[in-house]
């Protein structure tokens, strides 16, 4: 079980910002910006790179939900960046298919 999952199952806490009946937001607890939320599906899809068709609708709740949020905590007009790590290399370190929102500072380009 990942940490998300154990998330997911109220086994570790977590401040949850959303939550419908396919996508548990949370405020990331090792923030890289003043708003750094994780928005995970409740079903466990390993990474990116696993997603399979049957997974589209879910991909986009989640892109759904970070522009839900980025709305109601107030980055949506200022901007906000989406990032889908897949992989050790892209910097992944929970095994479990994750969106960041990160916003309320100016983010630079390239990243990482």
């Amino acid at each position: 079980m990942t940490l998300f999952e154990k998330i997911i199952a109220r086994e570790i806490p977590a401040e949850i910002v959303f939550e419908d009946e396919d996508v548990l937001a949370f405020h990331d607890v090792d923030p890289k910006a003043p708003v750094h939320v994780l928005i995970i599906p409740k079903r466990a899809i390993p990474r990116l790179s696993e997603a399979k068709p049957s997974d589209e609708s879910l991909l986009g709740k989640l892109i759904v939900a970070a522009a839900k949020l980025a709305r109601d905590l107030g980055i949506a007009e200022s901007g906000y960046r989406v990032v889908i790590n897949s992989g050790p290399d892209a910097g992944e370190s929970v095994p479990h298919l994750h969106v960041h929102l990160l916003g309320k500072r100016s983010l630079g380009w390239p990243p990482g």
